[in-house]
């Protein structure tokens, strides 16, 4: 039976808010210690208040690797680190490959997205991995556990999400290749793909447009909550023989073309 062990500690990436923020209550609720790794630091430094002990706020860039170290050092500090899920966001761009003007897509807006969303997060499994990896064995040899996030539109890229797109088919390719690396060192990797989050910055669309969002969606007829997000991660991490998988969050929604 899966179980998350007491005395462990998580990284929690873009863990000051949305889908990230949802999965620190959850976890923290759950007597994991955690780590809120995000560049908000007003959001993130809130949320590490309001949960009280055993939560901390570290101004995270997870391109950088210096900083994410640093944050792994906290992690460290408040418990065994066991855990990493790896949520972060905030960066989009809208382009088709050729725009309407007859000018090719933007490569810095290419670039700059892959840099957020699969470098930083391979920079992440790399680095939690290895400390994670450092650590004392349960009685099967596991030593810990990381969720990867992507999204469904790594399967099903919606007309202008070619760099969004690209990026979270590659974390969705990385998520079985990982955890083969990685269960030498006893550590399970697995990914998340959510469809339409009701997240805060997908609530600043207004009512009409959710509504039409969740029209989309065969059942449940509406958009995912960011604690359902949660749920998915806890199981994730607990449960110990699912690795290498790639678990579709989204009410059997499939995007279309736009």
């Amino acid at each position: 039976m899966g179980h998350l062990v007491p005395g462990s500690s998580v990284l929690v990436s873009g863990g000051a808010g949305g889908l990230g923020e949802a999965a620190v209550r959850r976890l923290h609720g759950a007597g994991i210690a955690v780590v809120i790794a995000d560049l908000a630091e007003e959001k993130g430094s809130a949320l590490a208040d309001d949960l009280g002990g055993k939560a901390a706020f570290v101004s995270t860039d997870v391109t950088d690797t210096d900083s994410v170290a640093g944050a792994i050092q906290v992690a460290q500090d408040l418990g065994n680190l066991r855990y990493a899920v790896i949520a972060h966001g905030g960066w989009g761009v809208a382009q088709r490959v050729v725009q309407r003007d007859g000018t090719p897509a933007d490569l810095d807006g290419f670039t700059k997205t892959l840099d957020l969303y699969l470098t930083g997060t391979y920079n992440l499994l790399r680095l939690t991995a290895v400390e994670i990896a450092s650590g004392t064995p349960a009685e099967d040899g596991e030593r810990g556990a990381i969720v990867m996030t992507a999204s469904i539109a790594g399967y099903e890229g919606q007309i202008g999400q070619t760099a969004y797109a690209a990026a979270k088919a590659g974390v969705i390719g990385l998520t079985l290749a990982a955890a083969r690396d990685l269960g030498s060192v006893g550590v399970r990797v697995n990914t998340i793909a959510p469809g339409t989050m009701k997240t805060p910055l997908m609530e600043s669309v207004g009512e009409d447009a959710l509504a039409k969002f969740a029209a989309n969606i065969p059942f449940p007829r509406r958009l995912g909550e960011p604690a359902e997000y949660a749920d998915a991660a806890a199981f994730l991490l607990a449960n110990r023989y699912v690795n290498g998988e790639v678990m579709r969050l989204d009410g059997a929604q499939r995007f279309g073309p736009k």
